[in-house]
């Protein structure tokens, strides 16, 4: 009696992991919720549409204000022309707009391509739409620098898509391991999907927390891919909103109007009051964003040091607030046991890392952390994994 596509997938080792540190009393360094507020002047904003009596369900795909704010945004900020009207769907969360971008494209037999490591949800979301997931590796490699970057190949890249290919999943910056892709890059996968007459459907839900003078760019914003993206974000990690459930997609009108069915009748509609309180935190200064960036990328480097004095090897994030690291020299041949081991023993709570391959075996010597936490809390981490190889 249940469905076959069930047993294709688990539930979130993400959120499970969550759970499992909340009965430990371990402090939660697996699942991606900010340990900080949403700025004062946005929960103000809240209040006040509270207040004023905006408590009934809005627009199906968001509520006027909102969706003028976002085409502002993407505008300035992404480079793609948008249309209030005709190009925003408010969803009920970044990951509610992936899904529904996922179901109003994909058709029995079609292809995917997913990058991996990948954000867990992709392999669901693709499996769930009807479709087949083809994964192609992002390998550590040498840059002119000496330092190591990500990268794929393009000979294997290009081998993915075939006649087939309905979509490629972009993340930048990447869950879990930070990479943010580059123009060139960005221009070569741009290059095959026009070639291969593709849709590239993009995750930028981490845009604003980008390191290292580097420029987030948005694929949607290239000419010849106008026509050929869903461009999917949300207020959840810039505003530390997660509990909003604030997401939205930008696309072609001809894409957006197949969105907003299934959005429909998934949701409905994201929470009408937290949509006009969220104008106001699309609306916030350049100093808003400045102080984040700068705030976070302190955390990286206090967390990046804290994680190799412990024993921990790391790729070092371009992006976002997740660090994958290597545990191979703790002596668990098990990802998921020494996760769980971590958050009874030592109590702090990671991800294992085969939850972001399509192939557990990829990931059974890696484990992520996430640092969205005040440096008084990765300093107490610190201190606690220190006390591994002693417990080892």
């Amino acid at each position: 009696m249940v469905s076959q596509k069930s047993m294709l997938f688990t539930e979130s080792v993400i959120r499970g992991m969550t759970q499992l540190c909340i009965r430990h009393g371990a402090i939660n360094l697996s699942q991606g919720t900010p340990g900080f507020e949403p700025p004062d002047e946005v929960k103000q904003a809240a209040m006040a549409a509270l207040r004023n009596g905006y408590n009934q369900y809005s627009i199906t795909w968001g509520a006027p204000s909102l969706r003028k704010a976002i085409a502002e945004k993407m505008r300035t900020f992404n480079g793609i022309p948008t249309d209030p009207d005709l190009n925003v769907t408010v969803t009920f969360g970044a990951t509610e707009g992936m899904m529904s971008a996922m179901l109003a494209i994909i058709n029995p037999g079609d292809e995917v391509i997913v990058f991996e490591p990948f954000y867990e949800n992709y392999g669901p979301d693709v499996i769930i739409s009807g479709a087949k997931p083809l994964y192609v590796p992002l390998r550590g490699t040498k840059t002119e620098d000496g330092s190591v970057g990500l990268a794929y190949d393009l000979d294997e890249l290009r081998c993915a898509f075939s006649n087939n290919t309905k979509a490629i999943i972009l993340n930048t910056p990447n869950n879990p391991l930070g990479k943010v892709f580059e123009h060139d890059e960005l221009k070569e996968i741009a290059a095959l999907c026009c070639e291969f007459d593709c849709l590239a459907v993009t995750d930028e839900i981490y845009e604003h927390l980008i390191y290292d003078d580097q420029s987030h760019i948005s694929i949607g914003s290239f000419p010849e891919m106008r026509e050929r993206t869903i461009t999917v974000s949300g207020l959840s990690k810039t505003y530390s909103m997660t509990g909003w459930r604030l997401g939205y997609v930008i696309a072609p009108q001809y894409l957006t109007d197949a969105i907003r069915k299934f959005h429909d009748f998934l949701t409905v509609g994201a929470p009408h009051p937290l949509q006009e309180a969220a104008t106001a935190a699309l609306r916030l200064g350049a100093e808003y964003y400045h102080t984040l960036v700068e705030e976070y990328d302190t955390r990286r480097k206090t967390f990046l040091r804290l994680l190799v004095d412990a024993g921990f090897h790391c790729y070092p994030p371009e992006g976002a607030y997740y660090i994958m690291t290597e545990i191979g020299d703790f002596g668990f041949e098990d990802d998921t046991r020494f996760a769980h081991w971590l958050v009874k023993e030592i109590g702090v709570g990671g991800v294992p890392g085969s939850s972001f391959y399509s192939r557990p075996e990829l990931g059974r010597t890696q484990l992520r952390f996430m640092y969205s936490k005040p440096e008084s809390v990765l300093i107490e981490v610190g201190e606690k994994l220190m006390k591994i190889r002693e417990k080892i």
